[in-house]
């Protein structure tokens, strides 16, 4: 029997699905799981609807909830955050002040001033459990779903000791578009793609053994609905050379062009269909549209008048899959987000990555990159200095970084003028400051001196005590995949 934790369990339909990812394979069917909310509420419905689909599938695993992290954390083999600090009241903020100063974000979830605000946030707590974690399940493993990723991951490394793996579904749901363009069947395109979180780069695309990339660019113009629906992915694929993950919405923001002028954001670049087409607030709207909607749902679900989650009906999620990988043996391949320890060779060391990773009862191998293309490279050192201007502010409660890094920042820099960068800045830490208490007065640490790069000297996820190698060691012993499909 393994223990899994899952932290921000009222996250019900996260939840639900990655219990039900798990006892999918056979081995695992014994699981305990521990949940873990600061929403009593929500986190009684998730445990029972957990315990309902246990009971109808007949499995022994068992499901523990309690509001208090520790015991949940106690003993845990695997630990999954699904947190959201400061829920809707703190991601209102998060769009509506910038708007205000010309700053007009999707989602806001991942950089820009809704990023930014986000993992100052996000970051502490993430650390917090982390901390937990050495004293309680000093053997455990990290798996974040919190956003925004990278600067996440990368906070918690800078301050614990946690062995930490960072996972979103951004490759797969890119893959299947570029099969869907190239019109085949999507277990036959096979790529590699690296990068950070929501920017990661499809660097190489093969089918059969030939090289796609020189036809994926014509592929998505021809095809109406993508060429609809993607219309920033494509004029950046078009400039260059690749195509990028995550949505139409996500990367418009990410960069300084496409967002700064309202009137030719709704003529060009949105895709009025969906909220993450790109429209200005979708996401927001779509949670406020949706957030009761567990809470209508609960009795239905309860009841059995509405479908719950059927055993076997697993999803693609990565979760699942190195919890299996881990405890079977059994080999899995997949794109997460670790440390740079010089496996792509032209972006800053320390920040975090999202690359092919391989998985087994060794632990996680990351795949050795190289260097990027140079303007895939480029943009995103524009994107690391902000992330890590951000990760320690929210170590060490430092404003005037959080300011440096909204001024750096590439969409709020190509509308603000720094009095207006500086004056968001402190509305929104205003704003904010109930969910940031390390920015309170007096409380301010001392600017700490930059933290080596190169840390990581075992697989992540091995056993504590598992052989150690130096740092050039560790990138000789990494996978060095430079093709081939996910398998498992």
């Amino acid at each position: 029997m393994i223990r899994v934790a899952m932290i921000g369990a009222g996250s019900i339909g996260f939840t639900r699905r990655m219990m039900m990812d798990i006892l999918a394979v056979p081995e695992l069917v014994g699981t305990e799981f521990r949940l873990m909310d600061i929403n009593a509420e929500a986190l009684e419905m998730s445990a029972s609807l957990c315990r309902k689909m246990i009971d109808d599938a007949h499995l022994p695993a068992t499901v523990v909830a309690t509001p208090d992290r520790r015991e949940a954390l106690r003993d845990a083999d695997f630990v999954f955050s699904f947190v959201r600090v400061g829920g809707l009241e703190a991601f209102a903020h998060d769009i509506e002040i910038p708007l205000k100063y010309g700053v007009d974000q999707c989602v806001g979830d991942t950089l820009g001033p809704g990023g930014i605000f986000y993992a100052l946030r996000t970051i502490p707590v993430l650390v917090g459990i982390a901390k937990d974690m050495e004293d309680v399940c000093p053997r455990a493993l990290l798996l974040n779903y919190s956003n925004p990723m990278a600067m996440n991951c990368w906070g918690v490394r800078r301050a614990s000791k946690t062995p930490m793996v960072g996972l979103c579904h951004g490759v797969q749901g890119a893959h299947w578009q570029i099969a869907l363009a190239l019109g085949l069947p999507v277990e036959e395109v096979e790529f590699v793609a690296a990068g950070l979180n929501h920017q990661t780069w499809f660097i190489q695309v093969r089918h059969k053994g030939k090289d796609m990339l020189p036809f994926v660019l014509d592929a998505f113009e021809r095809n109406e609905s993508l060429a609809h629906s993607e219309a920033v992915r494509i004029d950046v694929m078009r400039r260059f050379g690749y195509y990028s993950t995550e949505s139409n919405g996500h990367l418009s923001e990410y960069l300084m062009w496409y967002r700064k002028r309202p009137q030719e954001l709704k003529s060009r670049w949105i895709c009025p269909d969906t909220w993450i087409g790109g429209r200005t607030g979708g996401y927001l709207e779509e949670c406020r549209k949706t957030a009761d909607h567990y809470r209508q749902m609960y009795p239905k679900w309860l009841s059995g008048e509405a479908d719950a989650i059927r055993l076997g009906d697993r999803s693609s999620e990565h979760g699942s899959y190195i919890v299996e990988a881990l405890v079977t043996g059994r080999r899995y391949r997949g794109h997460f987000n670790v440390e740079n320890t010089g496996l792509i060779t032209n972006i800053p060391n320390g920040c975090t990555i999202e690359i092919p990773c391989m998985v087994d009862a060794n632990g996680i191998a990351p795949t050795y990159i190289g260097d990027l293309p140079l303007g895939c490279a480029a943009i995103l050192r524009q994107t690391i200095s902000v992330q890590e201007l951000t990760v320690e502010a929210a170590l060490t409660g430092d404003k005037e970084l959080v300011r440096q890094a909204l001024a750096l920042d590439p969409l709020t820099g190509s509308v603000c003028n720094l009095d207006e960068v500086w004056a968001m800045a402190d509305e929104m830490l205003e704003a904010l400051s109930p969910w940031l208490p390390q920015f309170a007065e007096g409380r301010q640490s001392p600017r700490r001196a930059p933290q080596p790069g190169l840390r990581m000297t075992r697989p992540i996820g091995s056993p504590p005590g598992s052989a150690t190698v130096d740092a050039a060691g560790a990138l000789e012993k990494t996978f060095a995949l430079r093709g081939g499909g996910d398998r498992g």
